[in-house]
């Protein structure tokens, strides 16, 4: 897998290069966000995984992360020191796929890696038609509210199909609590109290398949698509 590494920090960058390399990958190292953004271009090589610092010499990581997202669907990790809440919450709304705090143990970042990849796999999700979506197993018909497991129907209800819907159209991507409560509920995340959350579960029951609704805590949900 090419992994296009975003780091000012040539130290940092090269240790941590050797360990990707001793894993495989083909690392390609910007020191700036000029410099990713450049090696991002349509025309270029392509990446399986953007490792992008929030440090950078030249601009905010943040503004790099909108940019990336803006011309590509690369994932695109954020690896920063900063751990509190509504930073990791700023990064994912964003369009980052994942966000990790340092220090991190080095297994834990190549799992993520690998996990953020197998997301994008083409083949993981397909569109069975103009109005369906393939999850594996899952079945959805959007002009018809129906919903299918391994052919056998299953009965949702308005929400629970409007969640699963939602969730369904962007596998891999976290949705914040907020997010879904004003999509799918047309109000604000104030008064709903555990609305959402018995709705997850109830999904999560109703489909036999208790993986398919990740909760990221502190965050909201995403949906794994199955292999």
């Amino acid at each position: 897998m090419r992994l296009l590494l975003v780091e000012d920090d040539n130290h940092v960058a090269a240790a941590l290069s050797a360990v990707l390399k001793r894993h495989g990958f083909d690392v390609t190292h910007a020191r700036s966000g000029e410099e990713a953004l450049q090696a991002l271009v349509p025309e270029g090589p392509g990446f399986g995984v953007v490792l992008l610092d929030l440090g950078l010499p030249d601009q905010d990581g943040y503004e790099v992360c909108g940019k990336i997202r803006k011309r590509t669907a690369t994932p695109v990790i954020m690896v920063t020191a900063r751990a509190d809440v509504r930073s990791r919450i700023h990064g994912l709304n964003l369009g980052a796929d994942d966000y990790v705090v340092k220090p991190y143990d080095t297994g834990e970042l190549l799992a993520r890696i690998h996990a953020v990849s197998r997301r994008t796999v083409p083949g993981e999700v397909a569109a069975a038609g103009e109005n369906e979506l393939l999850l594996g197993p899952v079945h959805i018909e959007l002009p018809t509210r129906r919903v299918t497991v391994d052919g056998t129907v299953v009965q949702l209800t308005r929400k629970e199909f409007d969640l699963l819907a939602l969730l369904a159209q962007r596998p891999g991507v976290v949705f914040r609590r907020e997010q879904i409560i004003s999509e799918v509920w047309r109000t604000s995340w104030e008064g709903t109290g555990r609305t959402l959350e018995v709705h997850v579960a109830s999904l999560r029951a109703k489909l036999r398949m208790p993986a398919l609704i990740e909760t990221v805590r502190g965050v909201g949900y995403r949906l794994v698509a199955p292999a």
